[in-house]
């Protein structure tokens, strides 16, 4: 039970509509959910319901379905990510297992498979509607809408959630990549206790 008592002064009114806000703020949160829900999620979701931003990266729109941060995954995370034409990630690398299947669209997988001090030319593989592939752990890659329509990507990915190292070109060596942890997606809702049960 919460008690208020007002007073005449002007100072004791402020004082009681600012904690009367406060505890609306809290309750609000509490009840309506934060953006962060690892509790309480429900076991089956309509996938037009779930948020999805572009994270700052142009032409991106990025989905996660099942993810560690956001919905306490330990495995996997599971991401739906759709590239306007002439949209692609950043050039990356991580270490992690990772497996593309295209649903729509067409486009063309960078994949750099050198294990020299940089990344070096990469080899491009033309992907489209059914494809599926997967990035070595900690080859550099970059995915690229090359077509004309959308390209809409399921990504599922292992060790969640990720460190990635991005590049500014093929050239620039691995020790100067640069690490971004946690990654735009995971930046609202993350907390560094997480634990592993092993």
């Amino acid at each position: 039970m919460i008690l208020l008592s007002f007073g005449s002064s002007s100072s004791s009114q402020i004082a009681a509509i600012f904690s009367v806000t406060l505890i609306l703020l809290y309750f609000s949160e509490a009840t309506l959910g934060s953006p962060c829900p690892i509790n309480g999620i429900p076991i089956v979701r309509n996938i037009s319901e779930l948020p999805q931003d572009s994270y700052g990266i142009p032409g991106l729109t990025h989905m996660t379905v099942a993810g560690s941060v956001l919905h306490g995954m330990k495995e996997v995370e599971i991401w739906l990510q759709t590239f306007a034409p002439g949209a692609a990630t950043p050039i990356h690398r991580h270490s992690c297992e990772e497996v593309f299947v295209v649903l729509k669209g067409r486009g063309t997988l960078y994949l750099a498979e050198t294990h020299g001090s940089v990344p070096g030319k990469p080899v491009e593989f033309p992907i489209s509607a059914n494809s599926t592939f997967h990035i070595p752990i900690n080859d550099a890659h970059q995915v690229k809408n090359t077509g004309h329509e959308d390209l809409q990507v399921l990504v599922i990915i292992s060790r969640p959630p990720i460190k990635i190292f991005t590049y500014d070109d093929w050239f620039m060596p691995h020790t100067a990549a640069k690490l971004k942890f946690p990654f735009f997606w995971d930046e609202q809702c993350f907390q560094e206790s997480q634990k592993d049960e092993l």
